[in-house]
């Protein structure tokens, strides 16, 4: 890894130990809107992974980092989440069921990319079967990046999401 882009993550990314801070950062371009605030049901869709980042998803909701401490929640449904969490390149095949899927959840709702292949297709850009990233499909509010990210990054991204 690029020492430059690691010195970044860590500088953006910050102590994960410490509690969460009073007021939550705000993205300027896609502020989170203050229904979501607080707890938020997350609904996970693969449109073309490794499965790199859905091991990390699940250690993010698993024992260890337990992400439901801080009122985020896996469901099993889109029409009963208020944020997705997409995760890998999109191919030609997902296309379709992911709009669906981002009809179906009700507003207001958050779309997070999760990994570098859903923010720009990563290993496998230019891929035979690769449509393109997510951001060509769907409004992103919010972008882990990682190859696969780490599971403090998707914690600290749910952390945004519902301000704690």
């Amino acid at each position: 890894m690029n020492p430059f882009r690691l010195l970044k993550l860590i500088a953006r990314t910050g102590r994960i130990a410490e509690p969460a801070p009073a007021a939550p950062v705000a993205d300027t371009e896609h502020p989170i809107p203050k229904a979501l605030r607080g707890s938020v049901q997350v609904r996970h869709v693969d449109t073309g992974s490794c499965n790199g980042c859905e091991i990390e998803i699940g250690a993010a909701f698993g024992g260890v980092y337990d992400v439901e401490r801080y009122g985020a929640r896996l469901v099993a449904s889109p029409r009963h989440a208020d944020v997705l969490a997409v995760t890998g390149v999109v191919t030609h095949n997902m296309v379709e069921p992911l709009l669906r899927t981002v009809e179906a959840t009700p507003r207001p709702r958050l779309v997070v990319a999760i990994g570098d292949c859903a923010h720009d297709c990563g290993l496998f850009a230019g891929a035979y079967g690769v449509a393109g990233p997510v951001s060509d499909f769907v409004d992103v509010d919010l972008e882990v990046p990682g190859c696969p990210p780490r599971p403090e990054a998707i914690v600290e991204a749910l952390r945004r999401v519902t301000g704690r």
